[in-house]
């Protein structure tokens, strides 16, 4: 499985960022992939997924209403349009991918997204 993702960066609050993931691997480890948010020393904290087939979306409480998870027609790409940034966004996004939406594993390296108040 690979998955990288690009799109990280720095806005102020309120801007927006368009992260990216693009996925390869077998489909039956690759069927959901989603977006995590790591602070070390923390567990990983669920932004967003997307079953590839369905492109049926799931999101935080966090996140509704400003985030969207979307997919390519050909699948290969997952997208997070992340609108209205606060500061409490600020952190590393991991792209993430598994069978199941509870066994998603984090290949990706990460990026980065700093939102500054």
């Amino acid at each position: 499985v690979q998955l990288e993702e690009s799109g990280g960066g720095s806005v102020q609050a309120g801007g927006s960022l368009r992260l990216s993931c693009a996925v390869s691997g077998p489909a039956y480890v690759t069927a959901f992939v989603g977006w995590f948010r790591l602070t070390p020393g923390k567990e990983r904290d669920l932004v967003a997924h997307i079953g590839r087939t369905t492109a049926w979306p799931t999101y935080s409480d966090s996140v509704k209403g400003r985030f969207t998870i979307s997919i390519s027609d050909d699948k290969k790409t997952v997208y997070l349009q992340m609108n209205n940034l606060k500061s409490a966004d600020t952190d590393v996004y991991y792209c993430c991918a598994g069978g199941h939406p509870e066994s998603m594993q984090c290949w990706g390296r990460g990026t980065q997204v700093t939102v500054s108040s």
